[in-house]
């Protein structure tokens, strides 16, 4: 083992040590025997005892044990969380109404927001809004499903797309129409 091969134990190489604890643990006398063991133990020590006069950019340094075991140099994982993982990194995904509902924002916020329960292609079972002004939606109806959740109402993180499948656009729109699936209006 390395170690047993230098004739020091683990301790003398972990914790810095006096020199005459060093001479003590390894019964060497006189202080030759401590730089040539030293160079072979700790480098940096070393390094620093015999270049005093040298630029530190000149000098050998190496990572002490505390730096190895707290700053690992690696890069760690990215974490792949999504907003909306029942769409299974799809932008859309089609299903089919099983229930419409009204839902109440939370505190500040006082409204009536259309909601729908709907059963996903891959047979998740979400909650989404109904965005605009009216809707034509009933129970079976086909529709299609994108993420963003819904801030002011707990547990609905999809909508629905205006004016795709069985889902008509919003009636009378006549700006951000491409949010709401309405055709340009002709002159």
């Amino acid at each position: 083992m390395f170690f047993s091969s230098l004739g020091a134990n683990l301790c003398s190489l972990i914790r810095p040590i006096a020199k005459s604890q060093f001479i003590l643990a390894s019964k060497a006398a006189s202080a030759s025997s401590y730089l040539q063991s030293i160079q072979r133990i700790r480098p940096t020590t070393a390094s620093l005892k015999s270049n005093l006069n040298a630029s530190p950019f000149q000098q050998l340094r190496y990572s002490s044990i505390n730096q190895i075991q707290h700053f690992k140099h690696y890069k760690p994982p990215k974490r792949n969380d999504t907003k909306s993982p029942d769409l299974q990194g799809n932008p859309f995904k089609k299903g089919v109404i099983l229930r419409i509902m009204i839902l109440k924002p939370k505190k500040p916020n006082s409204a009536l927001r259309k909601c729908c329960r709907v059963r996903l292609t891959n047979g998740k079972v979400i909650s989404a809004l109904i965005p605009g002004e009216g809707h034509n939606l009933q129970e079976h109806h086909v529709v299609l499903v994108r993420g963003g959740r819904v801030q002011d109402v707990p547990g609905v993180k999809y909508h629905l797309v205006r004016g795709a499948y069985d889902l008509v656009g919003v009636a009378n729109r006549s700006t951000s129409r491409s949010k709401y699936g309405v055709k340009k209006p002709k002159q």
